[in-house]
Formats: C-alpha cells, structure tokens, sequence
C-alpha cells in the first residue's frame, strides 16, 4: 500500500481501499497493514528525516522508490510501534529488500535501519550481526 501510495500519488484512503478490492487477508492481517501504511503516511516528513540523516551521502529522491518505501516502513515501525522488537523489525525489512529490491538493496536497508534504531531505540544488534553470530 505505501509503495502504491508513493507511485500513484492517491490518497491513502483510495490505495486502501482498492488494494483490498483485489487482495483477501485474515481481519487480524488487514487491521496491522491498514495501521502500519497509514500510520507511515501519517508521519512521512518525520520518517525521511530520519532516513536522509542515517543514509548518509544519499539523498532522499535518490534512493529507489521500492528502497524508499521499505525504509518508510521500517522507520515507522522502529519509531511508531516500540512494542514490535527492533531486530524484527531489521530482519523483515532486510527481507522484504531481498525480495523486492536490488542486489545491493539487503544491505543498504540494513545499514539504514540499523543507524535509526541506534539513534531511537539503541541496544539491539543489526540483521547482519546476527548473521554473524553477534546476538
């Protein structure tokens, strides 16, 4: 929804709207994706605040809407939603990034996230770190 959102340039309500119009989910499903894409349109300048400080030599227009979108989402979550554990958070984005993004896209949402949950939430280690083994 908010990668449609982006592209599309609709009010939110309308992506909603016509994405569930093709889409079949659980209420439980629909009620956190509802939250999670309006909550991150919500707070947009908030969120690519947050971004364009932690993807340093990256400007914000510059970074791949599919990148963008991700990170958008992340960002609300680490932000917005302090009961969702900051490394689950990481993994799901770093995934979604393996699947939708580039090859390069993993580690850049990573590194991304990463340096935001620092600055937010602090403590937990990044996705890659505990490919690592450090958590």
């Amino acid at each position: 929804m908010l990668y449609q959102w982006e592209i599309t340039d609709a009010p939110m309500e309308t992506v909603v709207e016509s994405f569930w119009r093709v889409r079949r989910s659980t209420p439980a499903t629909r009620a956190m994706a509802d939250r999670l894409a309006t909550g991150a349109a919500a707070r947009i300048a908030e969120l690519d605040t947050a971004i364009g400080a932690a993807a340093s030599n990256w400007r914000l227009d510059r970074i791949a809407p599919v990148d963008r979108t991700i990170l958008r989402l992340g960002a609300f979550e680490l932000l917005g939603e302090p009961e969702t554990p900051a490394a689950v958070v990481l993994d799901e984005a770093v995934e979604m990034a393996k699947r939708f993004g580039e090859a390069d896209s993993p580690a850049f949402v990573n590194g991304v996230l990463d340096a935001i949950r620092r600055e937010f939430r602090g403590g937990a280690v990044s996705a890659a770190g505990r490919e690592r083994g450090e958590a």
